[in-house]
């Protein structure tokens, strides 16, 4: 390798390289390893720190002092209700054009 070959910027010159090789084969990948982790550290930036877990967090677990949500507020509509609401659905889905008996309904749309 001549001095045309390897830049002044890169670290490494020829005597360093002569030297290298004198040294042998280990002391040749150690250089080498060196320059990709120099490379490495120049072109990634580090991982931030992970964010702590609060003590005593159990993954998948609601949080101290919370609960799941309940049942949503329709479940607890009374049978009657239900089956008024199905009626309508179905009147104003199978018969669109007849009046609606459902009773929930005004009497103007009946």
């Amino acid at each position: 390798m001549s001095d045309a070959q390897i830049p002044d910027d890169d670290g490494i010159q020829v005597a360093d390289m002569r030297a290298v090789r004198a040294a042998g084969r280990a002391e040749l990948r150690a250089l080498m390893r060196a320059q990709i982790d120099i490379g490495r550290a120049r072109r990634e930036a580090p991982m931030p720190p992970a964010v702590p877990r609060p003590p005593g967090h159990r993954p998948g677990a609601w949080p101290t002092g919370s609960s799941p949500p309940g049942r949503p507020p329709e479940w607890d509509l009374p049978k009657a209700a239900w089956d008024a609401a199905v009626r309508h659905y179905r009147n104003t889905e199978n018969n669109p054009d007849q009046p609606c008996d459902c009773g929930n309904c005004p009497e103007e749309t009946r």
